[in-house]
Protein backbone atom coordinates (compact mmCIF):
# COMPACT_ATOMS: atom_id res chain seq x y z
CA UNK A 1 0.00 0.00 0.00
CA UNK A 2 1.43 3.34 -0.96
CA UNK A 3 1.67 6.08 1.62
CA UNK A 4 -0.53 9.08 1.05
CA UNK A 5 1.13 12.48 1.04
CA UNK A 6 -0.62 15.60 2.27
CA UNK A 7 -0.06 19.10 0.88
CA UNK A 8 0.84 22.12 3.02
CA UNK A 9 -2.45 23.88 2.16
CA UNK A 10 -4.60 21.13 3.74
CA UNK A 11 -4.86 20.92 7.51
CA UNK A 12 -3.05 17.93 8.99
CA UNK A 13 -5.36 14.94 9.45
CA UNK A 14 -5.71 13.23 12.82
CA UNK A 15 -3.21 10.56 13.76
CA UNK A 16 -5.68 7.71 13.23
CA UNK A 17 -6.20 8.71 9.58
CA UNK A 18 -2.45 8.67 9.04
CA UNK A 19 -2.21 5.22 10.70
CA UNK A 20 -5.09 3.96 8.58
CA UNK A 21 -3.39 4.93 5.30
CA UNK A 22 0.07 3.89 6.45
CA UNK A 23 -0.14 0.46 8.10
CA UNK A 24 2.88 -0.68 10.09
CA UNK A 25 5.41 -2.90 8.37
CA UNK A 26 5.18 -6.57 9.28
CA UNK A 27 7.67 -7.64 11.88
CA UNK A 28 10.31 -10.13 10.87
CA UNK A 29 9.98 -13.70 12.10
CA UNK A 30 13.06 -13.46 14.27
CA UNK A 31 12.03 -10.21 15.93
CA UNK A 32 9.28 -11.71 18.10
CA UNK A 33 10.21 -13.30 21.40
CA UNK A 34 6.94 -15.23 21.66
CA UNK A 35 7.27 -18.84 20.57
CA UNK A 36 4.67 -20.68 18.56
CA UNK A 37 1.97 -22.52 20.51
CA UNK A 38 2.22 -26.29 20.96
CA UNK A 39 1.04 -28.18 17.90
CA UNK A 40 1.59 -25.25 15.54
CA UNK A 41 3.93 -25.70 12.61
CA UNK A 42 4.61 -23.14 9.94
CA UNK A 43 5.04 -25.81 7.29
CA UNK A 44 1.47 -27.08 7.69
CA UNK A 45 0.13 -23.53 7.49
CA UNK A 46 2.19 -22.84 4.40
CA UNK A 47 0.96 -26.02 2.74
CA UNK A 48 -2.66 -25.15 3.30
CA UNK A 49 -2.45 -21.50 2.42
CA UNK A 50 0.10 -21.58 -0.38
CA UNK A 51 -0.85 -24.80 -2.07
CA UNK A 52 -2.97 -24.50 -5.16
CA UNK A 53 -3.72 -28.21 -5.19
CA UNK A 54 -6.63 -28.98 -2.89
CA UNK A 55 -7.26 -32.61 -2.10
CA UNK A 56 -11.02 -33.21 -2.09
CA UNK A 57 -12.49 -35.11 0.80
CA UNK A 58 -13.78 -38.50 -0.20
CA UNK A 59 -17.48 -39.12 0.16
CA UNK A 60 -18.49 -41.31 3.12
CA UNK A 61 -19.67 -44.81 2.41
CA UNK A 62 -23.20 -45.91 3.19
CA UNK A 63 -21.95 -47.93 6.16
CA UNK A 64 -20.25 -44.87 7.64
CA UNK A 65 -23.35 -42.77 7.04
CA UNK A 66 -25.56 -45.41 8.67
CA UNK A 67 -23.21 -45.58 11.65
CA UNK A 68 -23.38 -41.81 12.12
CA UNK A 69 -27.16 -41.84 11.79
CA UNK A 70 -27.45 -44.59 14.40
CA UNK A 71 -25.21 -42.66 16.82
CA UNK A 72 -27.29 -39.51 16.38
CA UNK A 73 -30.54 -41.43 16.80
CA UNK A 74 -29.25 -42.97 20.06
CA UNK A 75 -28.48 -39.46 21.32
CA UNK A 76 -32.04 -38.42 20.55
CA UNK A 77 -33.47 -41.58 22.12
CA UNK A 78 -31.61 -41.04 25.40
CA UNK A 79 -32.31 -37.30 25.61
CA UNK A 80 -35.54 -37.74 27.66
CA UNK A 81 -33.58 -39.77 30.22
CA UNK A 82 -31.12 -36.92 30.62
CA UNK A 83 -34.00 -34.60 31.51
CA UNK A 84 -35.47 -36.97 34.14
CA UNK A 85 -33.23 -35.93 37.08
CA UNK A 86 -33.90 -32.25 36.45
CA UNK A 87 -37.65 -32.88 36.20
CA UNK A 88 -37.60 -34.98 39.37
CA UNK A 89 -35.85 -32.23 41.33
CA UNK A 90 -38.28 -29.64 40.00
CA UNK A 91 -41.25 -31.81 40.96
CA UNK A 92 -39.83 -32.33 44.44
CA UNK A 93 -39.19 -28.62 44.90
CA UNK A 94 -42.63 -27.54 43.69
CA UNK A 95 -44.30 -29.25 46.65
CA UNK A 96 -47.46 -31.33 46.89
CA UNK A 97 -49.96 -28.56 47.35
CA UNK A 98 -52.34 -27.53 44.58
CA UNK A 99 -50.88 -24.28 43.31
CA UNK A 100 -50.69 -22.83 39.83
CA UNK A 101 -46.95 -23.51 39.60
CA UNK A 102 -47.20 -27.17 40.55
CA UNK A 103 -50.21 -27.68 38.29
CA UNK A 104 -48.36 -26.16 35.32
CA UNK A 105 -45.31 -28.31 36.07
CA UNK A 106 -47.41 -31.46 36.15
CA UNK A 107 -49.19 -30.46 32.94
CA UNK A 108 -45.85 -30.05 31.16
CA UNK A 109 -44.61 -33.30 32.67
CA UNK A 110 -47.50 -35.12 30.98
CA UNK A 111 -47.64 -33.07 27.78
CA UNK A 112 -44.02 -33.48 26.68
CA UNK A 113 -43.82 -37.30 26.90
CA UNK A 114 -47.24 -37.72 25.29
CA UNK A 115 -46.29 -35.55 22.31
CA UNK A 116 -42.95 -37.39 22.16
CA UNK A 117 -44.73 -40.73 22.03
CA UNK A 118 -47.09 -39.56 19.30
CA UNK A 119 -44.22 -38.21 17.19
CA UNK A 120 -41.81 -41.14 17.56
CA UNK A 121 -41.75 -42.00 13.87
CA UNK A 122 -41.36 -38.37 12.78
CA UNK A 123 -38.42 -37.87 15.15
CA UNK A 124 -36.46 -40.77 13.66
CA UNK A 125 -37.66 -40.58 10.05
CA UNK A 126 -34.62 -38.72 8.72
CA UNK A 127 -32.20 -41.18 10.36
CA UNK A 128 -33.87 -44.33 9.10
CA UNK A 129 -32.48 -46.06 6.00
CA UNK A 130 -32.88 -49.48 4.46
CA UNK A 131 -29.62 -50.65 6.04
CA UNK A 132 -30.44 -49.74 9.64
CA UNK A 133 -34.14 -50.57 10.03
CA UNK A 134 -33.53 -53.32 12.60
CA UNK A 135 -31.30 -51.13 14.75
CA UNK A 136 -33.77 -48.27 14.55
CA UNK A 137 -36.45 -50.50 16.09
CA UNK A 138 -34.26 -50.87 19.19
CA UNK A 139 -33.60 -47.12 19.23
CA UNK A 140 -37.32 -46.35 18.95
CA UNK A 141 -38.06 -48.86 21.72
CA UNK A 142 -35.55 -47.14 23.99
CA UNK A 143 -37.07 -43.75 23.14
CA UNK A 144 -40.56 -45.01 24.01
CA UNK A 145 -39.24 -46.46 27.28
CA UNK A 146 -37.65 -43.13 28.23
CA UNK A 147 -40.91 -41.31 27.48
CA UNK A 148 -42.80 -43.83 29.63
CA UNK A 149 -40.35 -43.20 32.47
CA UNK A 150 -41.11 -39.48 32.19
CA UNK A 151 -44.84 -40.30 32.33
CA UNK A 152 -44.18 -42.45 35.40
CA UNK A 153 -42.57 -39.43 37.05
CA UNK A 154 -45.74 -37.48 36.30
CA UNK A 155 -47.91 -40.21 37.83
CA UNK A 156 -45.69 -40.20 40.93
CA UNK A 157 -46.14 -36.45 41.27
CA UNK A 158 -49.91 -36.59 40.80
CA UNK A 159 -50.10 -39.34 43.41
CA UNK A 160 -48.02 -37.22 45.78
CA UNK A 161 -50.41 -34.33 45.28
CA UNK A 162 -53.31 -36.59 46.28
CA UNK A 163 -55.06 -36.45 42.92
CA UNK A 164 -55.06 -40.19 42.24
CA UNK A 165 -57.88 -42.20 43.81
CA UNK A 166 -55.73 -44.75 45.61
CA UNK A 167 -57.35 -44.88 49.05
CA UNK A 168 -60.64 -46.40 50.15
CA UNK A 169 -62.08 -43.03 51.08
CA UNK A 170 -61.81 -41.91 47.45
CA UNK A 171 -64.49 -44.45 46.50
CA UNK A 172 -67.07 -43.76 49.23
CA UNK A 173 -69.75 -42.83 46.70
CA UNK A 174 -69.80 -46.42 45.49
CA UNK A 175 -69.43 -47.95 48.93
CA UNK A 176 -72.43 -49.88 50.18
CA UNK A 177 -73.63 -50.08 53.73
CA UNK A 178 -72.01 -52.90 55.62
CA UNK A 179 -74.28 -55.62 56.85
CA UNK A 180 -73.24 -56.79 60.28
CA UNK A 181 -72.65 -60.47 60.80
CA UNK A 182 -73.99 -60.40 64.37
CA UNK A 183 -76.37 -58.17 66.24
CA UNK A 184 -76.02 -57.22 69.83
CA UNK A 185 -79.11 -56.63 71.92
CA UNK A 186 -78.89 -54.80 75.16
CA UNK A 187 -80.52 -56.46 78.10
CA UNK A 188 -82.34 -54.28 80.59
CA UNK A 189 -82.47 -55.47 84.16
Amino acid sequence: MATKEYSKDEPAPPRWVFDLHNPPKPASKNAGSVSNPPGYSETSVGKRAGSSKVVPRKAPTTEETDTLKIKKSWEIALAPAKALPMNAIMMYMSGNSLQIFSIMMVFMLFKNPLTGLMQTNEVFRRYETEGNKETMLAVKGCYVLMQLLALGLGVWKVNGMGLLPTTRSDWLAWEGERQPLEKAVFAFR
